[in-house]
């Protein structure tokens, strides 16, 4: 399988789904654009490394790992969209030290803040661009595109995402923040903190 360099196009924000965010990756050597649905957190670190001159008054997350691998000589070479599954993207970050090349697991938007940090390309396979990849009316305004990123937005599982579902295969986007709150308690109680931190995710988007 080939592989084909993206480059960020930008981040767009839905302007009828609450805390949705769209990263538009473009095909580097062609038309074809591949947008990932990803949460407030990560669209802000991303849109922070785009914007050079913002710096914040303390590392945020991916700043503070990219200065701890600096601090013992790890590289990223490279970031790779591998996967694609059931609308979920699944990605791996390429790093090095000492000559010897690991393989790291990582959700999408992670690896591509971090592939910004050290300037290191990313990629997928043709085939997942071929499934996932669209060409937007207006690739210049992004925000302008509102029917377009409106529809990517409000059908993740359609057009892909970097998150999974939860237990009982639907989001939580379609609960009350009454509803929310009641099975934050309840999962707090059974000890579910996986299901918990996802319910306090949407939460704090609203």
């Amino acid at each position: 399988m080939s592989l084909v360099k993206l480059s960020i196009k930008g981040i767009s924000y839905s302007q009828t789904q609450n805390g949705a965010y769209a990263l538009i990756l473009n095909e580097v050597d062609g038309d074809k654009k591949l947008p990932i649905v990803i949460g407030a957190f990560e669209a802000q670190s991303i849109a922070i490394a785009l914007e050079k001159e913002i710096k914040p008054p303390r590392p945020l997350t991916h700043d503070l790992f990219k200065n701890f691998a600096e601090r013992f000589d790890i590289t990223v070479k490279q970031v790779i969209i591998h996967k694609l599954v059931d609308g979920v993207f699944y990605s791996s970050i390429i790093c090095e030290r000492d000559k010897i090349e690991e393989i790291i697991d990582a959700r999408t938007s992670d690896a591509i803040a971090l592939a910004l940090r050290f300037n290191s390309p990313i990629f997928t396979y043709k085939n997942i661009l071929d499934k996932a990849g669209i060409f937007l009316n207006n690739t210049n305004e992004l925000n302008k595109d509102e029917n377009d990123l409106d529809t990517i937005l409000s059908n993740p599982d359609t057009f892909g995402q970097e998150i999974e579902s939860n237990q009982t295969g639907s989001t939580y986007t379609s609960k009350t923040i009454q509803e929310l709150n009641e099975l934050l308690a309840e999962a707090v109680e059974n000890e579910d903190y996986e299901k918990a931190a996802k319910i306090r995710d949407e939460i704090s988007k609203r």
